[in-house]
């Protein structure tokens, strides 16, 4: 007689999974787009059905959380049922016996305020305080690109229109086809189908097609003068709304270029020079004047700047950089990986033809400095991060195309201090670690009970972080808290009349899209704060929509050129769609802006 039976999965776990797939798929692609209240309701119930039973908190408790918020939601409950919310949640978090009743309690209780406030406004007024409106794309993207009006364009054929489309709200086209971090995709619906379109490579196509393409006129002069300080995406994107809107722009800009990070910091195979050149161009072309090698409180002073102009914005980026806090025996070829970056854009290269390169950091800077060494020749390059691999905060793209290129990331060890070294000028000791507890949404590390080890290296390169030169500016009255200019959700300097302050040096470096959208918004509000209320949009046809693809259909991805050549030169490492590759990835569009969100006033976001 049998004993046991050899598994197989059964019909209902086959479909249970496919189930669970779909769902995950609709969950990552739908974080912008919930209410706090409904969010919370079906996580709730999706832990209840999850629950076994054995301990009462989690049976009772989470069925408990269920019903009061479809309650809330129904603009019923009565007093205190807000209150119970949450001694349910701590309950749960303090006495039930497994994950499935204290995690769900924990994030109950970590997101209350934000529970608290829309219950409130569910209860008091029958709506969410959340008005989720706009495409998920749209709101994903942190400028607010028409995106799914240029995909279409570009089926149409219409590359310029789509780059105008694209202008309205992002003046840097060119650069973000090819370094944006895409946050647009990550809500994108399509992924609940297959996978997400792919926006910037259907971008590129079209940026890279239309050429460049003239900007739009300007409004009349208004006779006010704006001063921005600094030449990268924040101040060239305020520039460029300024500009359109009639006023006149001066950029005092300390380097002989303008561009900011985008020029001096991003390598030229992630970013083309001559690609950058069209969208600064395009902004120059506005009559925006540009002092090139002049730097407030050296080559001009602030008084000087302030008083012959209406308004002052400050966008002066994160440049200046943070060492590693540790004991150095020597310095010599230990150089900040901003140095490093702007060395190679400069043209004036460090010879590490043969030697030994070791960089410090898990970011993106950490990674251009690290295939920025290989392409210069370097005979190794190791990347030394004290946490693991996969919690590196660089694009995953990024570090996946460094191993290829034949570099080394080094998880988890830790600077310990630079010594001299016995074959090689510099001797890196590091201290061996382990993942510990969660800080900030990452794993902490902590010391392992392992052996110092080192290595030794020609060069050492730092890249973990970047801080502003704040000084000579808050002895002229901006207030700075942490290393960054503090101003208030406009953009305007805490405490000074006609001065805004935006981009890495208010929110501390971050990536260039949300450089560029805080240029966007500042100008705006300078515009308003001049008394004025220009409406700078280029009005663009939008092809009818003509959706017919609603079945699953592979994700075109960008390819690279081969490993063996693109490691060493600076040439472009992306190979861009083919026409026939941009028109079925533009296809995939579900029109979201149509069918569903927005339809009512016909998709189009609001116009700033």
């Amino acid at each position: 007689m049998s004993r046991l039976a050899i598994f197989a999965p059964t019909d209902a776990d086959r479909e249970s999974r496919v189930i669970t797939d779909s769902a995950i798929r609709r969950l990552n692609v739908s974080g912008n787009a919930n209410c706090p209240i409904e969010a919370a309701a079906g996580f709730f119930s999706l832990c209840a059905s999850q629950s076994c039973g054995k301990c009462t908190p989690c049976r009772i408790g989470l069925r408990r959380l269920t019903d009061d918020l479809e309650n809330i939601l129904e603009g019923k409950g009565g007093e205190g049922i807000v209150d119970r919310l949450m001694d349910t949640c701590q309950a749960l978090y303090t006495t039930s016996d497994c994950a499935i009743g204290f995690q769900a309690g924990r994030i109950g209780l970590a997101f209350a305020d934000l529970i608290k406030e829309d219950a409130e406004s569910h209860l008091e007024r029958g709506i969410c305080q959340q008005r989720f409106t706009s495409v998920p794309c749209v709101k994903g993207c942190p400028t607010h690109i028409d995106i799914p009006a240029y995909i279409d364009l570009v089926r149409a054929g219409r590359y310029a229109d789509a780059v105008r489309v694209i202008r309205n709200d992002n003046p840097f086209p060119s650069a973000c086809a090819f370094v944006c971090e895409h946050p647009c995709e990550a809500t994108c619906r399509r992924g609940m189908i297959d996978a997400p379109i792919n926006i910037r490579a259907i971008k590129q196509h079209a940026v890279l097609t239309a050429g460049f393409v003239p900007a739009p006129a300007k409004a009349p002069a208004t006779g006010k003068r704006v001063a921005i300080i600094g030449g990268g995406p924040s101040g060239l994107s305020a520039a460029y709304y300024l500009a359109l809107m009639g006023h006149d722009v001066t950029v005092f800009e300390q380097n002989d270029h303008l561009g900011g990070m985008m020029y001096y910091g991003i390598p030229r195979y992630r970013l083309p020079a001559e690609n950058l050149d069209y969208d600064i161009d395009a902004i120059l072309s506005l009559g925006v004047e540009v002092r090139y090698n002049t730097k407030v409180g050296v080559t001009v002073t602030w008084e000087e700047v302030e008083g012959s102009h209406d308004c002052v914005f400050v966008a002066i980026g994160a440049h200046h950089f943070r060492d590693l806090g540790i004991d150095y025996a020597t310095r010599e070829g230990v150089f900040s990986a901003v140095q490093f970056l702007h060395r190679s854009s400069s043209g004036r290269p460090i010879d590490m033809a043969g030697k030994d390169v070791v960089i410090v950091g898990g970011g993106n800077v950490a990674m251009d400095a690290t295939r920025t060494a290989k392409r210069l020749g370097a005979a190794s390059v190791r990347c030394v991060y004290r946490r693991r691999k996969k919690d590196m905060t660089a694009l995953p793209e990024e570090v996946n195309a460094a191993v290829e290129e034949g570099c080394e990331i080094v998880e988890l060890m830790s600077p310990v201090r630079v010594d001299a070294g016995t074959d090689k000028p510099i001797r890196l000791v590091v201290q061996p670690q382990m993942p510990g507890l969660y800080r900030g949404g990452r794993p902490g590390t902590k010391p392992t009970s392992a052996e110092e080890t080192a290595f030794e290296c020609d060069f050492l390169i730092e890249a973990i972080g970047q801080v502003i030169e704040y000084e000579y500016f808050t002895s002229k009255g901006l207030p700075a808290e942490r290393g960054h200019f503090q101003a208030d959700e406009h953009g305007r300097a805490v405490g000074m009349d006609k001065v805004f302050v935006g981009g890495d040096c208010e929110t501390g470096p971050s990536t260039v899209i949300r450089a560029i959208d805080a240029g966007k918004a500042v100008a705006a509000n300078i515009d308003a704060f001049l008394g004025f209320h220009h409406d700078v949009y280029d009005e663009v046809e939008i092809p009818p929509v003509s959706f017919d693809s609603k079945l699953a259909c592979g994700r075109v991805n960008i390819r690279e050129r081969s490993v063996f050549d693109r490691a060493h030169d600076f040439d472009g490492v992306e190979i861009p769609l083919r026409d026939e590759e941009a028109e079925q990835e533009c296809s995939r569009c579900l029109r979201c802006d149509h069918y569903g969100m927005g339809t009512l006033r016909g998709g189009r976001p609001v116009k700033w």
